[in-house]
C-alpha cells in the first residue's frame, strides 16, 4: 500500500465534487442502502449541493496522485447567542469515508486531524460526530469523547411523537 506521507489532505476543489459525489454513492453501496435513480444524476446533483452548501458543510478530501480517495465533511451549526457571545458556531462531522483499498493506513487519521484543525481555525465551540462502530476507536484516539448530555432521537423510528406537543 501507498504511504500515508504521499497522500495529500486539504480542502477539496470545485472541480473535484463529483468524485466525492461517487465516492458517497460507493459508501451508500456499501452499506446495503438503497440507491435510487442514476448514479451519474446522483454524481451531478450531490456535486451541485456541495458547490451551493460550501459556506456550511467544509469538504476536506484526501488525495493521492490526483485521485480522490477519502473525504470529510464538517457541518457548520450557528447557535443561539448568550450575552457573552453572538457568533456561536458548532461542528459535526459527517460522511467520512476512505475508500476500502486505502483503509487502515492512516488516511481515515488524516481526514479526521484536517477536519478538526478546520473547526478549530473557524473558532468552533464544539464539534460532534455519529460514527461507525469501525470508526469510533479513530474518533476517541483524536480527542473525541462520550457525552452523557448529548442525546438524539431518530424521527424516521420515533413516528409516535405526538405532534401537538407544546414548546416548555
Amino acid at each position: 500500500m501507498t504511504p500515508v506521507s504521499l497522500t495529500e489532505i486539504r480542502p477539496a476543489h470545485d472541480e473535484e465534487f463529483p468524485a466525492v459525489a461517487a465516492l458517497r454513492w460507493r459508501w451508500v453501496a456499501g452499506q446495503g442502502g438503497p440507491l435510487h435513480g442514476d448514479q451519474a444524476d446522483f454524481v451531478r446533483e450531490f456535486a451541485a449541493w456541495a458547490r451551493a452548501h460550501a459556506e456550511t458543510h467544509r469538504c476536506v478530501v484526501a488525495v493521492r496522485d490526483e485521485h480522490v480517495l477519502g473525504m470529510a465533511f464538517l457541518a457548520l451549526t450557528p447557535r443561539v447567542p448568550t450575552p457573552q457571545d453572538f457568533s456561536r458556531v458548532c461542528g459535526d462531522v459527517q460522511c467520512v469515508y476512505v475508500v476500502p483499498e486505502a483503509r487502515d493506513s492512516g488516511v481515515g487519521g488524516l481526514l479526521i486531524e484536517a477536519t478538526l484543525r478546520l473547526a478549530a481555525e473557524s473558532g468552533l465551540e464544539r464539534v460532534t460526530v455519529h460514527s461507525s462502530d469501525r470508526a469510533i476507536p479513530a474518533y476517541l484516539r483524536h480527542g473525541f469523547s462520550v457525552s452523557k448530555n448529548l442525546l438524539q432521537s431518530d424521527l424516521r423510528i420515533a413516528a409516535d411523537v405526538p405532534a401537538n406537543r407544546a414548546c416548555p
